[in-house]
């Protein structure tokens, strides 16, 4: 298997997939008479394609055995798909342009406190944790349409991530 090499994840080299939903570089507006801070439009949100409808979801995904293999990538023709950790702890984020040409993957590590949102068609892998159990918020489309088309690689072709990042 190639190892795949994890970089950090960031607005600028996660462009060309969508958006990095995180504070750290926005201005919040203060409401509730000072008593929050709201952070607006850190995302496209794209579902309306076909008709389809904004769906709010909580996920919660597991650990995958070591070294994690990379074995089935999918995408979402009708509408982009947000993934927010609700529980702080780091995880992994891995695109790629075309599923059957390794040299198009890239792998992320993203901050307990950074979240995605794929833009639509955007090839990735299924949600990859840090720690078990961990509680996603996820924003996508609901509606008619087939929304997931799924490559399933030959073993042959599985990548894995680096082993010294994929802790």
């Amino acid at each position: 298997m190639l190892a795949l090499p994890i970089v950090p994840l960031t607005k600028a080299a996660f462009a060309p997939f969508g958006d990095v939903i995180e504070t750290a570089d926005v201005s919040p507006i203060v409401i509730n008479d000072g008593f929050a801070n709201r952070f607006n439009d850190l995302a496209n949100i794209d579902v309306a394609t076909g008709g389809g409808d904004i769906c709010i979801s909580l996920f919660t995904g597991s650990i995958r055995p070591k070294p994690i293999a990379l074995k089935l990538m999918e995408r979402h023709p009708l509408g982009s798909q947000l993934f927010m950790p609700l529980n702080a702890a780091p995880w992994f984020v891995v695109v790629c342009t075309d599923p059957r040409v390794p040299a198009s993957y890239r792998a992320f590590a993203a901050s307990g406190q950074q979240g995605v949102n794929y833009a639509r068609n955007c090839w990735h892998h299924p949600l990859l944790v840090g720690v078990d159990a961990s509680p996603f918020l996820v924003v996508d489309r609901k509606g008619e349409g087939n929304n997931l088309e799924e490559v399933r690689l030959d073993e042959k072709d599985w990548l894995h991530l680096a082993p010294s990042e994929a802790r």
